[in-house]
């Protein structure tokens, strides 16, 4: 059996390459290929969106490209950590003719969500558990041939949501999941550990999902926040070298960002927040 994990990291954000690292050393233990779009394969127009909404997001459906080549594919948002203990996912979710995904609809409504593609692509039913619709997270899903996911999904249905839909693209695969009556199943909460859980005890999951602000509380941003945690996590396969590059590299992201705010000299700019900030300066 052919598995692989697809991640999308464009850019030179830190915390892609850690989370790439992460994932590879992940596919060394699972016997999987990794795989990174550094690219866009879809051509989708964001005008005017009604919420926050990105271009890359439609590169989920490369998986069903990927789908021709591997049986099982593992994909992870590059705001992710797969600890070095993580379990064997694709041993834990056996069953090859389901979707495992994270069920957040437990924690946060998202009724509102399939109301906007209902209007726009056509009325599906949301099945509900405590009164609220399962409505899963895409961060992290597990996919293989047999489900059929991306077998009736298209660029021109994601063109027509992308403007309208929150989250386009993950209410769109929940959206296709009812409307093409593909088996899924919400797994635990250590596949895919994201903020809205709480804080407790987080960096004991499997996948940890830096989501929104993360994990961030005190941390002024959330690249600097993951690769804090990046390093703890991996600090006994990291040499001392690696964690001061991958530190040096998170706070100069974050000056960066300042500097993108202000326009004053990025030297004065990381001095000044050195000074704030003293912890979480390199």
């Amino acid at each position: 059996m052919k598995k692989a994990i697809f991640t999308l990291a464009i850019g030179d954000n830190p915390m892609y390459k850690a989370a790439v690292a992460s994932f590879k050393e992940y596919g060394k233990k699972v016997g999987a290929d990794v795989i990174t779009s550094d690219k866009l394969h879809y051509k989708i127009d964001i005008k005017n969106p009604k919420f926050d909404a990105s271009p890359a997001w439609s590169e989920k459906l490369y998986i069903s490209e990927l789908l021709k080549e591997y049986d099982r594919v593992l994909y992870l948002d590059a705001d992710m950590i797969v600890t070095p203990w993580a379990r064997d996912i694709f041993e834990e979710c056996p069953d090859r003719d389901t979707v495992y995904m994270f069920n957040e609809g437990k924690h946060r409504d998202r009724g509102a969500q399939a109301e906007q593609i209902n209007e726009v692509l056509g009325d599906v039913d949301w099945p509900k558990e405590d009164d609220l619709i399962v409505y899963y997270n895409s961060g992290m899903f597990l996919v293989s041939k047999e489900t059929g996911l991306f077998d009736s999904a298209g660029i021109e249905e994601m063109q027509a949501i992308c403007n309208k839909v929150k989250f386009y693209d993950q209410t769109y695969i929940n959206y296709l999941i009812r409307r093409d009556n593909i088996k899924s199943v919400g797994v635990e909460s250590g596949f895919n550990r994201m903020q809205l859980l709480g804080h407790d005890n987080y960096q004991k999951a499997d996948f940890i999902h830096y989501s929104g602000r993360g994990y961030r509380q005190k941390v002024p941003m959330r690249e600097l926040k993951y690769i804090i945690d990046y390093c703890d996590i991996y600090k006994d396969v990291l040499t001392e070298a690696e964690i001061l590059d991958y530190k040096k590299q998170a706070w100069h992201w974050y000056i960066l960002k300042q500097y993108r705010k202000t326009k004053l000299p990025m030297g004065l700019l990381s001095f000044v927040f050195g000074l704030v900030h003293p912890k979480h300066k390199y």
